[in-house]
């Protein structure tokens, strides 16, 4: 098995020399028979790709949406100053770490530290840094298999019936009954797209999971995969089962070790009990797992930017149709779900489709995984009945911090649209979000205490998009750029924000952009235009407009 990749050899050439020197890729071209061109062209796209040397000891800090509620802006720059006797060490900002329940995110050497302030980071690093990677706090513990030798229930039911395609027909109509929907964002209903993929005629098929969550808030997808990782598996498997495929990918950030640690002990434990491999439990069903590990950028997290990446090109979304359901990995039919919804897809094939279904509330179905962050108590990933209400979710994680009201939240990540407190009492739910005006998204809920300025937050998020647009089309590369500059300017002279210029950017990334990081980019700043004019200068019904 396992992609005969370029980039997984310069994972490995990095992991070794610690930079891609031009010697290297020389000597790395010519070992693999590839023009170096193909080299260089992945390590300038790839943020993860270094090729000058790093120092000992690389600090790196987040500067995003979560971590900018905890007092992560100029962060990184007092510790440069606080390190300045320490030319071994190296201070860097960074994109979302996706550790947002210990927000600010700070990775030293890659290993997460908890810190609350410059003080104490001077101290772990001046003692050699961090010896071990901490672990998150856990608002729940579902491992109801124990050290998991019972696990694997509904592809053991699946592979015990005597009729494969009755099996996979099934499940489909189990899936669909369910209800789940893709839990990655787009929502997409999981039964359908299962059923799609098992009707392509092409083969080999391929069924990749997306664990490359990397949008500000988002972290449920790294905790599942840390406690929970033979759900995934057995989703995977069963939706091999279905469609007709024998390899899986899991396709998984780089900042995420404890997570990959988890992934692959799991997969090498189910190798040896027999429950991948050839030949599973004597059924004829062959299916194994292997783990991609992403070389960064948040783009990666698009299912064919994604896709580009496994086949060792830029991380570049491609025009759809076709979608990757049809034509996908090396152009042949691809099943692609999240974590979250593959571990939901095998809890389904266990238990059935109205036992999932009984667990939802307030006219909801299901179970929900949603990462909690921002002025919360208790940050964390929360395992909840779909349908409880915002409201009841920050009371779970222990309430807004501080004993403040509460101000604003956006449930659904970085990409959601802000919504004001009186808005709290709505489900979390698909719909019941968007009719409130927002969305369920990555579930991921970032709550904002009384007191908050609101405009530097948007326009935080706003620059996240910038930064980590891929640049292959011009209205999501120039647009987002464009707004950058008129908040910095609005920013820097205190004049209002041309909130019409910003309404036609919108419009103009909406109904242009290649993939959904331009659909979404000013979404923060409208709602917060919206709902908070007065915090907006330049705002309509508000802000000295």
């Amino acid at each position: 098995m396992g992609l005969m990749s370029l980039i997984h050899e310069l994972e490995a050439l990095q992991a070794e020399r610690g930079h891609l020197s031009k010697g290297d890729l020389r000597e790395l071209a010519v070992r693999l028979s590839v023009p170096q061109y193909r080299l260089q062209e992945l390590v300038s796209f790839y943020p993860h790709f270094r090729t000058t040397p790093p120092a000992p000891t690389a600090v790196a800090v987040c500067r995003d949406m979560s971590c900018h509620l905890a007092g992560a802006d100029g962060l990184a720059d007092r510790l440069k100053r606080a390190l300045a006797d320490r030319p071994d060490v190296e201070v860097e900002e960074a994109s979302c770490l996706g550790c947002c329940e210990r927000a600010p995110g700070v990775r030293i050497n890659g290993v997460p530290v908890r810190a609350s302030n410059v003080d104490a980071l001077v101290e772990v690093i001046r003692d050699g840094g961090p010896k071990r990677e901490l672990r998150p706090h856990r608002a729940w513990k579902t491992d109801p298999h124990g050290d998991g030798e019972s696990a694997y229930e509904g592809i053991r039911m699946a592979l015990a019936q005597d009729d494969p395609d009755e099996a996979a027909v099934r499940l489909i109509a189990d899936l669909e009954k369910s209800g789940l929907r893709g839990m990655g964002g787009a929502g997409f209903p999981t039964g359908l797209k299962w059923k799609l993929v098992r009707g392509e005629a092409a083969a080999p098929k391929y069924v990749v999971c997306n664990a490359d969550e990397s949008e500000p808030g988002t972290f449920k997808d790294r905790v599942i995969l840390e406690d929970l990782s033979y759900l995934v598996i057995e989703g995977m498997m069963l939706a091999g089962l279905t469609i007709g495929a024998s390899r899986g990918i899991v396709y998984l950030r780089h900042e995420y070790h404890s997570a990959r640690a988890a992934l692959e002990a799991e997969i090498e434990r189910a190798r040896d009990i027999g429950w991948l491999g050839e030949d599973i439990l004597g059924s004829g069903f062959d299916f194994d797992v292997e783990v991609f590990i992403s070389p960064g950028g948040y783009i990666l997290g698009e299912e064919t930017a994604l896709l580009e990446a496994l086949e060792d090109r830029r991380g570049e979304p491609r025009n759809k149709p076709p979608f990757p359901g049809q034509k996908g990995l090396y152009g042949l039919p691809t099943l692609m779900n999240n974590v979250e919804t593959f571990a939901h897809a095998a809890a389904i094939a266990g238990e059935g489709a109205d036992w999932w279904m009984a667990h939802g509330v307030n006219g909801c179905a299901g179970l929900k995984f949603v990462a909690v962050s921002g002025h919360v108590e208790k940050a964390g990933v929360y395992e909840i009945p779909m349908g409880t209400t915002v409201a009841e979710l920050i009371e779970l994680a222990g309430g807004v911090s501080g004993g403040r009201a509460l101000k604003a939240f956006a449930p659904g990540g970085a990409s959601s649209l802000f919504l004001p407190p009186d808005s709290a009492g709505t489900p979390m739910d698909f719909k019941a979000l968007e009719d409130a005006g927002s969305m369920l998204g990555s579930g991921a809920l970032v709550v904002v205490a009384e007191g908050t300025p609101l405009l530097p937050l948007a326009a935080n998020i706003v620059r996240f998009f910038r930064n980590e647009s891929c640049g292959k089309c011009v209205p999501c590369r120039d647009g987002t750029e464009k707004a950058t500059a008129l908040l910095e300017h609005a920013e820097a002279t205190g004049e209002p924000i041309d909130m019409d210029a910003i309404d036609r950017l919108n419009l103009l990334l909406t109904e242009t952009s290649i993939c959904g990081l331009g659909y979404v980019a000013l979404n923060p700043l409208l709602s917060v235009a919206e709902h908070w004019p007065e915090e907006v200068p330049g705002a309509r019904n508000g802000g000295g407009a």
